[in-house]
């Protein structure tokens, strides 16, 4: 159950996921005036940006295994007896 929680990104991963993010988000939102202001039809327009946001949600809110494609490697924990052997 705990490999359910461990929600990882990437710094690389974010970054990608921000650009999704602002590119569909416009894109709809420019697809969706241009569609209602045709028509003149607001309900159509909000329609489309709400649908806009929601696939922005789904391609973006889970942690999809390509936003972690390089995962960061730390250094290994230094023990307190080590740090003291180098100080000396």
């Amino acid at each position: 159950m705990s490999k359910w929680f461990e929600w990882r990104i990437d710094f690389e991963g974010q970054k990608l996921c921000e650009y999704i993010s602002q590119i569909t988000i416009v894109l709809f939102a420019a697809i969706g005036f241009a569609y209602g202001f045709h028509n003149q039809d607001l309900l159509a327009t909000m329609e489309i940006y709400l649908g806009g946001i929601i696939l922005t949600s789904i391609l973006t809110l889970p942690p999809w295994p390509f936003y972690n494609r390089h995962p960061v490697q730390w250094l290994p924990e230094i023990s307190g007896k080590e740090i003291e052997k180098d100080v000396k």
